[in-house]
């Protein structure tokens, strides 16, 4: 994977892809999903692509059923921070996961979700 992976734009396109990644500091090794400018540990900018698996387990969620304008026709449905194995958490919808079956501790799996242009962040079952 290129340095690429530095800016928003580049994270959803890899995402689009079907490649999850995050970013690394060179300096306190602290882990970035998605990029950030500065590291939260030490305020650097010496970041690497890190390429991450895609695998995690849910930490919460909640099912959205008013859905916010122009987006109403896509309710109900899940979103959750998922903390993925490499430990950062990431946020992103639920899919093909029945709404009863949701929980804390729930294994699953990323998987991009694309409509047309956009790229969104999605989990589905492990």
């Amino acid at each position: 994977m290129a340095d690429r992976v530095l800016t928003l734009k580049h994270f959803f396109e890899e995402a689009r892809a079907g490649r999850l990644s995050a970013i690394r500091c060179g300096r306190c090794g602290e882990l970035a999903i998605p990029p950030k400018e500065f590291c939260p540990g030490c305020q650097e900018r010496d970041w690497t692509p890190v390429p991450l698996g895609g695998g995690g387990s849910i930490a919460s969620f909640t099912v959205i059923r008013v859905a916010p304008r122009g987006r109403g026709a896509e309710a109900p449905y899940a979103v959750a921070v998922v903390l993925l194995d490499e430990g950062v958490s990431l946020l992103g919808r639920i899919v093909d996961i029945p709404f009863d079956s949701l929980r804390a501790g729930l294994p699953v799996r990323f998987r991009p979700l694309v409509t047309g242009e956009a790229t969104a962040i999605g989990f589905g079952p492990a």
